[in-house]
This record gives structure tokens, sequence and C-alpha cells, in this order.
């Protein structure tokens, strides 16, 4: 985490610093200002290996990106403009959004653009790699189109935005990675239309993405569906809503994602070396005994029969 601040240098070279600043770490762009002389700006930038985000204010300002830096400096990939305050003017490919606070938009570095910055504008620029946009998208083109994000699926993007810079100093770059990741997957959601809470579409694919997630996180003795929705920025009632379609429930979901992953243990020549406790709690669960228990009522054996052979399960 850095932070910038044109207060730092002479009144008379901000705006350049401004320039080389912002240049830095965003590809080349154009910088035409409405004055030159004391230019106010500041930034606090986060970033890892794969996201980047930027919360900005400054006086007013236009950027540009031409189609020959488009040429001499490719970048695919899209930034999220979150205005917080003021108004911001985008325009790519035909197309122009207005934002104001409550709104947002996806802009591609890949294609030339305008923006322009009115005075004492505040907001969040979210660097985006373009592989994970285009696949869901299924496109490769520029976005300039507004979006909501004062309601619904729109708001708990805005939120997990600002949430996200908020624990800036409470984060590992794994754990923003991961925020970052659930908040692409939602935003992509969202630019399809697919925002209805209460459509078949969005809670199939809810229940996908809490599936995936369970998977991945099935070991840690700390999941629950409350500790699931919150990382997913869904509410707990959307993710039961959308297992009770598939029959299940987030407890249920999580015992069996842990089961397989002990039965999968005890089947692995790499594991024997572990035992029936050491499986439970690498597993997630709170003790053998509960292992054990949950382990017969499913399978129709105990962890231990099952390492000797004991009769398959169904």
């Amino acid at each position: 985490m850095e932070s910038q601040s044109t207060g730092e240098v002479d009144p008379r070279e901000r705006a350049d610093f401004w320039s080389e600043h912002i240049g830095s770490y965003q590809s080349r762009m154009g910088y035409r200002y409405a004055r030159t002389d004391n230019f106010r700006g500041e930034t606090v930038r986060q970033r890892t290996d794969r996201y980047q985000l930027v919360r900005f204010h400054s006086d007013e300002v236009e950027y540009s990106r031409t189609a020959g830096q488009v040429r001499e400096e490719p970048d695919e990939d899209y930034r999220l403009l979150l205005p917080l305050s003021g108004e911001m003017v985008l325009r790519q490919d035909d197309q122009e959004a207005r934002l104001t606070p409550g709104t947002g938009t996806l802009v591609s570095f890949g294609a030339p653009f305008e923006c322009l910055q009115n005075p004492s504008t505040q907001g969040f620029i979210l660097t985006i790699p373009a592989r994970e946009m285009d696949g869901p998208l299924n496109r490769k083109s520029p976005l300039a189109t507004g979006l909501d994000l004062s309601r619904g699926l729109g708001r708990v993007i805005g939120s997990m935005v600002n949430d996200l810079y908020t624990e800036r100093d409470h984060l590992t770059d794994p754990q923003f990675n991961a925020v970052s990741d659930r908040l692409v997957e939602l935003l992509c959601m969202l630019a399809t239309g697919d925002d209805r809470p209460d459509g078949s579409r969005h809670l199939t694919d809810v229940e996908t993405m809490v599936r995936r997630y369970v998977r991945e996180h099935a070991a840690d003795p700390g999941l629950t569906g409350t500790s699931m929705a919150r990382a997913l920025g869904w509410s707990l009632r959307q993710i039961q809503l959308a297992l009770q379609r598939a029959g299940t429930t987030p407890r249920d979901l999580i015992r069996e994602e842990r089961l397989r992953l002990v039965r999968e243990r005890l089947r692995c020549g790499d594991c024997e070396h572990l035992t029936i406790t050491d499986l439970a709690y690498a597993s997630g669960f709170s003790s053998a005994s509960a292992l054990s228990t949950a382990f017969r009522q499913r399978f129709g054996v105990s962890p231990r029969e099952m390492r000797n052979g004991g009769r398959r399960p169904l």
C-alpha cells in the first residue's frame, strides 16, 4: 500500500508531478488540466500481482488515450470506475457514461477513450485482468455503459470495493485477491444484466460459486454459511435460497465436502501416515469422534474400516 499527494511538491510542478505519478501505474495517457498552477490531487494505492485498487481525489482534469498510445503501449485490462463524489464522463467506442455517486462503469485500456473528471471528484479505480472479464462477458470489446451501484447486486459490489479499501492494512495478498475474485464474478453478473435477486439464473450462478468456494475452503474449521456469505458478498438468505433449490443447505454442503475430502485422503497412499485424528482436523472437523460419526452415517463404514479395506460405500 502506498499514498502520494501533490502537496509534497512545489505548486508550479504539481500538474507535471500528477501526470508522471498516474502514468507510473496506469498505462500511457494524455492529460489536460483546467489549471496547471497549484493542481491538487492525492492517491492511495493497493496492489497485488493480479489486482490494483486506487482511491483518488483531485481537481478537474481530462484523461485521454489515443489509438497511437494503445498501439505503442498495449493494455487489455479493464478498469472499474466508481465515483464517490463529483462527476466523471467517460466516452469510448461511441458510447458515453455519465458517472455520479451510486453509479460505475467498466473501461478497457485496449481502446481509445476520453474521461473528464470535474473538480473535487473522489472515487475508486479497480484494475481487473482482461482474462477475468472476457470469458464471462463473452467479449473482447470496450464497455462504457453505466452500472447502477445504488441497489441490489450493484450496491453489494460498491460495498465490497469500499471494504477492500477500508481493510487495506489487515488483508494479505491472497485475501485481497480472493475478495477481488468474488467481486469480479459479481461484476460480470451485473454487467450482463443478471442482477435479479430472485431470478433462477442468478440463483444457479450463486449455487455454482458457493459450491466452488466450499470446495476450496472445506478444510477451514471456521467455514460456515455466515462466513461464506461474508466472503462472497451475498446475504446468507441468498445462499440458503440457492442451495434450497438444489436440495441442500450450507451446513449439509460443507459437511458433504469435508467427508468427500476425508474419503479421498483415506484412499490416497500419500496420506497413510496420517491418523484419523489428523485427518479430522486437516479436513475441518472438530474431532475424530465427530468425523467418525458423520462418516459412518454417510458411507456406512468408519474411516478406519475404509482405510483397512472395509466394505465399499454405496
